[in-house]
């Protein structure tokens, strides 16, 4: 009987019950699938700041380094938020997660789903065939780069650095992707005026060579946030920095209508990390009103991570009945209207 140890941080906020409903439909799969789940549970963000005084206490980042994969909810609150003089904030316990265990892609696919076309701000027509993944370098770059105030604190600087490795890692996995998918790759970057962006075009011309198969072009990124609202059919795997890619997934994420169904992995080691794309949303905590669909898909994708990919397309087929039967959460919309354990209820059902 495979057996798998996960951690599970379920983080802030709605993180704790959207991740209820993921380990949920696990432990469905496990039974169809006579699985093994070992869940062992720790604090990230607020919450551990709240119990520790660090967003990532040192026993979760061991717990994490020793697991199969780790489960991620949400992490952040107000009180940090509101406060810019806090030296101790939630997201660096994310950051510093990525780096300790050498997570250096985010990959994140946006999709359309008839029923819901309605719930996108684009017309129907511009979101007809629309699938894309984003790989998104995740370590580098101008998050991670020198920073700091000089001029008695009146000039601020934070500094963008990329090096080769760093780019050739992240590249390589963007055509390894595409020729999975439908072979197209667009590198997304400012060449025209940054010189650490050159460097991204010229690696990825090298490797391209290596990869002919793939039809690779180039875009600005200031076109290519144009242009995922004019015609976003037209990606199937983008690659970019740190920050254009922070910038693009989020805006790329309004396209499908709600927060609440884009799921996404953070690789780079053999130890994997799926989260929700959406944010905690405090404000919803406790009130069963969450979409749980992005935390299960994302669970879908750690299953693919361990090799399960049968057991992944039961919860991506028992997800998409679900929402073509008319249910789901407030955020949808839906004919009929559940609430988050029992939307998981019913996914869950759809996989056993």
């Amino acid at each position: 009987m495979p057996q798998f140890k996960l951690a599970v941080l379920p983080g802030d906020g709605i993180g704790p019950e959207v991740i209820a409903e993921a380990t949920k439909v696990l432990d469905a799969i496990a039974g169809k699938y006579g699985h093994t789940f070992d869940y062992t549970y720790a604090p990230v963000g607020a919450v551990a700041i709240d119990q520790t005084g660090e967003p990532l206490p040192e026993d979760t980042l061991a717990l994490c380094k020793k697991s199969d994969a780790l489960l991620f909810g949400a992490i952040g609150h107000p009180r940090f938020d509101n406060d810019p003089s806090a030296k101790v904030r939630p997201e660096q316990g994310l950051l510093k997660l990525r780096k300790e265990l050498g997570l250096y892609a985010n990959l994140r696919p946006v999709a359309s789903y008839a029923e819901l076309a309605d719930l996108s701000p684009l017309r129907p027509e511009r979101m007809k065939g629309v699938n894309m993944l984003i790989v998104r370098e995740l370590t580098g770059g101008i998050y991670f780069g020198e920073k700091g105030r000089k001029d008695n604190g009146n000039t601020a600087y934070d500094t963008c650095t990329y090096s080769r490795h760093e780019i050739e890692r992240i590249v390589k996995m963007g055509f390894v992707e595409a020729r999975a998918r439908r072979g197209k790759l667009t590198l997304v970057d400012k060449a025209n005026v940054m010189e650490s962006s050159r460097l991204w075009r010229e690696v990825t011309r090298e490797l391209a060579e290596e990869n002919t198969d793939v039809d690779l072009n180039f875009m600005f990124v200031d076109n290519a946030a144009m242009q995922l609202i004019l015609h976003p059919a037209q990606f199937d795997v983008i690659v970019t920095s740190n920050m254009f890619g922070d910038i693009l997934s989020d805006a790329s994420s309004v396209l499908a209508g709600s927060l609440g169904l884009l799921p996404s992995s953070s690789i780079g080691s053999t130890v994997g990390m799926f989260e929700p794309i959406h944010g905690s949303w405090p404000e919803g905590a406790g009130q069963d009103r969450a979409n749980p669909v992005a935390a299960i898909l994302s669970a879908a994708m750690l299953l693919d991570h361990l090799d399960l990919r049968d057991e992944a397309a039961d919860v991506r087929r028992a997800v998409n009945e679900a929402l073509a039967a008319g249910v789901g959460t407030e955020d949808l919309r839906p004919r009929e209207q559940l609430g988050t354990a029992a939307f998981g209820d019913r996914i869950a059902k759809g996989v056993a």
